[in-house]
């Protein structure tokens, strides 16, 4: 069955903060191999213009994908996880993560789609710190294939 159209516009406020420190901005430039200062060297980062370390690009996503878990999760939506790939994903700064921000996120599914007996699914996440400052602004597309319909 395909997802609800009436799902579109509907927000999934945060229920947690993420507190991003430099040493999970350290492991997390570890993981992907990369050893730009401006990640691990305060002064490396202050010389480059920037108050402290700052996170990889996507960085981001290790508050984005429990967010998005969100609206997958919701059983109203009548999401089919093992149905489910990750289609597309983009991310717009206003500035990078820094260690010492936290971080919540805003979950927006901004479209339903159905194309050739596939859902696609498109949400959006608002990243601010705690003042409320947007930093980034991303954007996932998940495909859900439907199973066989009466």
């Amino acid at each position: 069955m395909a997802l609800d159209q009436s799902f579109i516009g509907r927000s999934y406020p945060p229920t947690s903060t993420y507190e991003v420190s430099r040493e999970k901005i350290r492991e997390f430039a570890d993981a992907i191999g990369d050893t730009n200062p401006v990640y691990r060297d305060q002064e490396a980062a202050r010389a480059a213009g920037h108050p402290d370390v700052i996170a990889p690009p996507t960085f981001i996503t290790v508050v984005n994908i429990p967010a998005v878990n969100k609206v997958v999760a919701d059983p109203a939506l009548g999401l089919d996880y093992s149905r489910m790939v990750h289609g597309l994903q983009s991310f717009t700064y206003v500035r990078p993560v820094r260690a010492g921000d936290v971080l919540a996120l805003t979950v927006t599914i901004d479209d339903i789609m159905d194309r050739a007996g596939n859902d696609f699914l498109t949400v959006r996440a608002e990243v601010n710190a705690a003042d409320g400052e947007l930093i980034c602004t991303t954007s996932a597309q998940l495909v859900v294939r439907r199973g066989d319909e009466a």
